[in-house]
């Protein structure tokens, strides 16, 4: 894409507001309760293994690894079939089946049986489902919102993940203290279902039916996905950006919570608030999300959120013990903003210019190269923690974090002001 062909949006006031949308209120508040179950269990998940387990830092690592390894390996083949099966339908397995995983582990520890390697089993089993209910979902919006409102429905449900970054830790925390580790994962099964029911009370449309993919094998079908995104140049950058990102983020996320502990000698409920804190960034930046991308300009917000924020991350590794944890708050605070000003931007480009029979597939490429990175980012952070300690690992993770910028930088998003809206 170049710059002559971008021209501001025509408005359009009749187009009636997302929130007289019912299908769209109905995605949107069970992604909200999802989300929240999600961030309880991601805070659960690594306590469990270090308090409960007595497991080491790479053993808690390895937790990460398994979460986001099925995204390398599944996820061409979820996007083959979130193009070919009903979406709502497979997205409502995903979430029944997820609950059902997360509820055994109070079951185990109630019986005696909760052990590391059940741990990995679960985490495992349930990012298996995790990277099918995500293809299907990212597939799937386009078809119950109109193209000009992408942006502001991404925004929306962005802003959703991030009110559950704010408030999930802090949730998380208490809950810990309160019943312990185990029992925590009782809230995430149960929100999980209730993601089910509102996705189940959705109506279906004929926008909201997935279009009808040709019989071919299997092998042609992940090449015609693949093969869109090598022909735009910006969808290239933007994978090289966001696959970059991650693998930094994961690196350091896989340590950030022994580093608290063990290095910042924060509680648990401490711990929680201080992700919670971090959060904030986000959840104002996904409020604002849709007016600042029209006045910054919806395509020049993409290479600004990346590279504006980057000073921040050095505040993480210099946090210290006491009021010192603030500087990993504000740290954390500056990374959210990115994230979802980024996300929102480049995901509403990318569900813009793809035609509906190929989203799945598209979606899914994204994931199995951004996503399928995580697990090799994340065994690097454990790596880094145990061999050269986790202050030192967090600067070598924040300094690649903030690289990832240089691929949007530099590339045709510097000549464009807005998405061209005849993609």
């Amino acid at each position: 894409m170049t710059a002559h062909l971008t021209r501001p949006a025509p408005a359009n006031p009749a187009r009636p507001s997302l929130w007289r949308s019912r299908n769209f209120l109905l995605l949107w508040s069970g992604q909200t309760v999802s989300e929240l179950g999600t961030r309880v269990s991601g805070l659960a998940v690594p306590l469990l293994a270090a308090d409960t387990l007595g497991a080491s830092v790479f053993q808690i690592s390895l937790l990460t690894v398994l979460a986001w390894l099925p995204y390398l390996i599944f996820s061409l083949p979820a996007g083959i079939l979130a193009d070919r099966v009903d979406q709502r339908r497979l997205m409502i397995a995903c979430d029944l089946g997820r609950a059902a995983l997360l509820l055994s582990l109070p079951v185990a520890a109630l019986v005696g049986h909760l052990t590391l390697v059940f741990l990995y089993v679960v985490v495992g089993l349930s990012g298996v489902l995790t990277v099918a209910f995500t293809v299907a979902y990212r597939s799937m919006l386009p078809r119950l919102v109109p193209a000009e409102q992408l942006v502001d429905g991404n925004a929306k449900l962005v802003t959703s993940q991030q009110f559950a970054e704010l408030a999930g830790p802090t949730l998380s925390g208490a809950l810990i203290a309160l019943v312990g580790a185990a029992r925590t994962f009782l809230t995430t099964g149960l929100a999980f279902a209730v993601s089910a029911v509102t996705l189940l009370l959705i109506r279906a449309t004929p926008d909201a039916a997935p279009p009808a993919a040709g019989r071919v094998t299997a092998r042609a079908a992940l090449g015609e996905g693949l093969g869109f995104v090598r022909r735009q140049p910006i969808l290239v950058k933007l994978l090289a950006c966001t696959s970059t990102s991650n693998f930094f983020v994961m690196a350091a996320s896989g340590i950030e919570v022994p580093f608290l502990r063990r290095e910042l000698h924060a509680a648990p409920l401490v711990v929680g608030l201080v992700f919670s804190a971090g959060a904030v960034g986000g959840l104002v930046a996904g409020a604002l999300a849709d007016r600042l991308s029209r006045r910054i300009g919806t395509a020049r917000i993409i290479w600004v959120a990346m590279a504006a924020p980057g000073p921040f991350y050095l505040l993480i590794p210099l946090a210290r013990p006491g009021w010192g944890v603030l500087l990993f708050a504000v740290g954390f605070a500056a990374f959210s903003a990115n994230a979802v000003l980024f996300n929102v931007a480049a995901m509403s480009y990318r569900q813009r210019i793809t035609p509906a029979p190929l989203l799945g597939r598209v979606n899914a490429a994204f994931l199995w190269i951004c996503y399928g990175v995580i697990p090799l980012g994340a065994l690097l952070g454990g790596t880094l923690g145990s061999r050269l300690g986790l202050r030192p690992a967090l600067w070598i993770c924040v300094l690649g974090m903030w690289s990832a910028a240089v691929f949007v930088v530099c590339s045709p998003l510097r000549r464009m002001r807005d998405f061209p809206t005849d993609a």
